[in-house]
């Protein structure tokens, strides 16, 4: 099977369902932001965090690939069963995130990205999580979007964030904090 078809060479794609849309089309602006979204959370996976940390991540990557495939689907036309989000996937970054917290210092400052490449990949993840947000948000003022799409996104930021925290505590290097200057 040859990678390259050649068919997206005038501008347009198709949707599964077989809809033909030009390649800036907010629906695929969505999930390429996604698969951005991804290939960041693939490089954190490649950091040295921790081993757990490291499954955690490779179930969001797998969720990920879920949001992509319901993004990429014509939903008035598509026939295809793709795999679809649960409530507990949300719940999973949830409890992930209550768990980390518990070891991590009360936060009393907004933080700034740094302080070692996995704590700074996940910053720009999470900064990617949130553009992607605001792209499926407005996909979902014209088309149907699943909401759990919406909310799972909006907890995967934090948890990113989180996890930055997580990484820094774990390494022992203190938070960049933002002291505003007066």
């Amino acid at each position: 099977m040859k990678i390259y078809t050649k068919t997206g060479d005038k501008g347009f794609t198709s949707l599964i369902g077989g809809t033909r849309v030009a390649k800036h089309h907010i629906r695929i602006e969505s999930y390429g932001t996604v698969d951005e979204l991804n290939s960041y959370v693939g490089l954190i996976i490649d950091q040295d965090i921790a081993v757990y940390d490291k499954e955690i991540m490779k179930q969001i990557q797998d969720r990920l690939f879920t949001i992509g495939s319901s993004l990429a689907s014509d939903p008035e036309k598509s026939k295809m069963i793709i795999p679809d989000l649960h409530l507990a996937d949300i719940e999973l970054l949830e409890k992930e995130m209550d768990s980390m917290n518990l070891d991590l210092p009360e936060l009393r400052h907004f933080i700034l990205p740094g302080g070692n490449n996995a704590i700074s990949f996940c910053h720009i993840a999470r900064c990617v999580c949130r553009r992607a947000e605001r792209v499926v948000i407005h996909l979902a003022e014209e088309s149907m979007v699943d909401e759990k799409v919406i909310i799972y996104l909006n907890r995967l930021s934090d948890y990113l964030f989180t996890l930055a925290r997580k990484i820094a505590n774990d390494n022992k290097i203190p938070e960049n904090q933002w002291i505003p200057r007066v």
